[in-house]
């Protein structure tokens, strides 16, 4: 069995999408099957790639040529312009690769491209919805619910999921949204994300010379290690923090990552007065954020309320649970559906953070029991979010599609 992958974007470049797709890909390797994989012009190949052929990481990535032309700088015909580039490339590399089965990834321009690329070819598709790009969208300032761009971008998706062969999504929330627009509820598959328990050690020692250099020695450390965006909620952290230091002044934030609100963040740390308490690290190479990782003893992850955090599970609580580290998280439906209050991780009402403390000095006050909540958070991810286990879900989803086109 050969599946084609269509993507918005790729490895290198290191997002959670490209991430959860490498481990997708790894995952069905492993599985036995063969796989090819080709992006949309959204991945910005480097010059001399677009259009062309570039390897990462042993995988083999197809890009997509970049639409030119007057009309590409025209919404929205720029987004059909992506459309029929990456259809373009799909008709070149369907011939030459042979799949039996077109696996296309969100957004909805990618399921448009597939859809007509499955028709021409007699393919079957699947279409997987990581996230609705519309309510991302709200979140980075690019549109607002509910307007003109939002609602064109929930009737494509809609659109796709419809036509498609098989859907699959990363978590429940999204499939109960779809199945609330009329979509069968037997059509759609949950692939939850999950990690690679091998790749992450339990309960690593600290590593006492980082902590040196960062000042964190005999520090009880609280952290966050991803991107900075709005929803993350780390302004609300910060408002947080005060508090937090009144009860316990050995307290100390660790910040690792960047993004949008990255700068924001450090002028409220300045307004606050909180310089000594809260450490900016920037952004880390891959193979060092295990050293960061072993200096926090809670992670906290104060997602906003909105649709995206309500609908969205995160990978980011999955990694932490992995280490053994403790967890405290709000109570958006994403983390509901990763973290059991009081088992395997600590939840507060979200937004509110006068909650936030009181769940934090309740988690740091109640050390006798961290050990088992460690051991559960990790025993969570070895028998549940695993990616052995979650991408053995596509068998029944490829099995059926392959019986019905052979029928």
């Amino acid at each position: 069995m050969k599946i084609l992958h269509v993507l918005d974007h790729s490895i290198p470049l290191h997002s959670g999408y490209t991430f959860r797709t490498r481990a997708i890909l790894t995952q069905q390797h492993r599985l036995g099957w063969e796989t090819a994989h080709l992006t949309s012009p959204k991945h910005n190949a480097p010059a001399g790639v677009d259009g062309g052929e570039e390897d990462s990481d042993g995988l083999h990535f197809y890009r997509s040529r970049t639409p030119s032309g007057p009309l590409t700088r025209i919404p929205p015909l720029d987004q059909w312009a992506v459309v029929q580039a990456t259809l373009a490339r799909l008709r070149e590399v369907i011939p030459r690769e042979r799949p039996d089965i077109l696996h296309a990834h969100s957004p909805a321009l990618n399921g448009l491209a597939a859809l007509r690329a499955g028709r021409e070819f007699g393919l079957p598709v699947v279409y997987e919805i990581r996230a609705f790009w519309e309510d991302a969208a709200v979140d980075h300032g690019t549109s607002r619910e509910g307007d003109l761009r939002y609602r064109l971008t929930r009737a494509l998706e809609t659109h796709v999921v419809r036509r498609a062969d098989a859907v699959t999504t990363i978590c429940e929330g999204l499939r109960g949204d779809l199945v609330a627009r009329g979509v069968a509820a037997g059509k759609i598959t949950v692939i939850p994300n999950a990690v690679d328990i091998e790749r992450f050690a339990f309960d690593l020692p600290r590593d006492a010379g980082l902590a040196a250099e960062l000042g964190l020695e005999d520090k009880v450390v609280l952290g966050f290690i991803g991107s900075f965006y709005a929803y993350e909620g780390l302004a609300l952290l910060l408002e947080a923090m005060p508090g937090l230091l009144r009860a316990r002044a050995d307290i100390r934030l660790l910040l690792v990552g960047g993004g949008p609100q990255a700068e924001k963040l450090k002028a409220r740390v300045a307004g606050l007065g909180l310089e000594a308490q809260v450490i900016f690290v920037g952004r880390v190479p891959h193979d060092q954020v295990h050293r960061y990782y072993s200096l926090v003893d809670a992670f906290v992850y104060p997602r906003l309320p909105m649709r995206l955090t309500e609908l969205v599970t995160p990978l980011k609580p999955l990694e932490a649970m992995a280490q053994g580290k403790l967890v405290v998280a709000s109570d958006v439906g994403g983390h509901r559906e990763l973290i059991e209050d009081g088992v395997t991780g600590q939840l507060f009402r979200a937004g509110d953070p006068q909650a936030l403390t009181r769940a934090v000095l309740a988690l740091l006050d109640d050390r006798h029991n961290w050990p088992g909540r460690r051991r559960a958070g990790r025993d969570f991810v070895e028998q549940e979010r695993n990616w052995a286990v979650s991408v053995g879900r596509y068998q029944s989803v490829y099995t059926r599609l392959l019986q019905g086109a052979a029928g």
